[in-house]
């Protein structure tokens, strides 16, 4: 397997639910826009927008955008069986998406899978994860939950459907509700994902709903009568801001030479074939 470029979420470490924050930030946040805007929503700078990010295309597109990113690879569903501790102060980093053992996310994983399949391998690891959440510690997990995580992502399609199914809800659909709420189409759906995913959507200054706040300090998004390019490069220059109030986010690639490219391209679609580099490494969707 690569060796992933792991770039760690600016997650509010207040309350170390995650999945709470989300839920919460996606409520707060979408919900007025949902209830009044149904009829704009659906209007980038004057045209009916294309297919959404939830289209399953273009949601494949999206996963391995992301992982190009987040794993330096493509090839996303390698990823389920993923873990170790990259030292960022989050315990083990796991998954498809990066699910953390000190953040949460993880445990939330843990107890979804564990009430779908009450037998599983992980199930008796749920102690020690309620136990580290919060925290960088392994107290409990180690020697064996590295090695049985692996197991369950190889040979049970159950934990691995938990893993899509727990990256959907906090991540994925929070994303594209506000996307589509804001009136803008696929690729600024997808700069919302890529915003949740390394960030979270937590009460910090750099978390994705402030993020937003910070771009709408400079245009207006499409559902509020904005120019659809104009609103994204100022999500992207926000975004930008975010990632470098952080060390470990310094390297803003995956904007500059991804999103932005795009961007530049008029390809509010992420319609194909897609050229991008992050790291400095290229990346190709024919």
């Amino acid at each position: 397997m690569e060796t992933p470029h792991i770039r760690p979420r600016t997650t509010g470490h207040a309350t170390s639910r995650r999945t709470l924050l989300a839920f919460i930030g996606a409520a707060a946040v979408a919900g007025p826009l949902l209830a009044t805007q149904t009829a704009t929503a659906t209007q980038t700078s004057g045209t009916v927008a294309a297919a959404g990010l939830d289209d399953p295309a273009k949601k494949e597109i999206a996963m391995r955008i992301v992982c190009s990113a987040e794993n330096s690879s493509l090839e996303w569903k390698k990823w389920y069986r993923y873990c170790e501790d990259i030292d960022d102060g989050r315990g083990y980093t796991a998954g498809i998406i990066g699910f953390c053992s000190g953040t949460g996310d993880m445990l939330d994983l843990v107890e979804l899978y564990t009430k779908r399949k009450p037998n599983n391998i992980l199930a008796k690891y749920l102690p020690a994860l309620r136990r580290v959440d919060g925290t960088d510690s392994h107290e409990g997990l180690d020697p064996t939950f590295k090695p049985d995580w692996e197991r369950a992502a190889d040979t049970d399609a159950e934990f691995r459907k938990a893993q899509d199914d727990e990256r959907d809800r906090v991540y994925f659909n929070p994303a594209v509700q506000q996307g589509k709420a804001d009136g803008i189409g696929v690729l600024g759906q997808f700069a919302y994902y890529d915003a949740i995913v390394m960030h979270g959507d937590g009460s910090d200054s750099t978390s994705f709903r402030n993020i937003r706040k910070r771009a709408l300090r400079s245009a207006k998004p499409p559902a509020q009568g904005g120019d659809e390019v104009k609103y994204l490069n100022a999500f992207l220059d926000a975004r930008v801001w975010a990632m470098k109030q952080e060390e470990a986010h310094e390297d803003t690639s995956r904007v500059d030479t991804a999103q932005r490219v795009f961007l530049k391209k008029g390809n509010l679609n992420l319609d194909t074939p897609l050229d991008w580099k992050v790291y400095g490494d290229p990346y190709h969707i024919g």
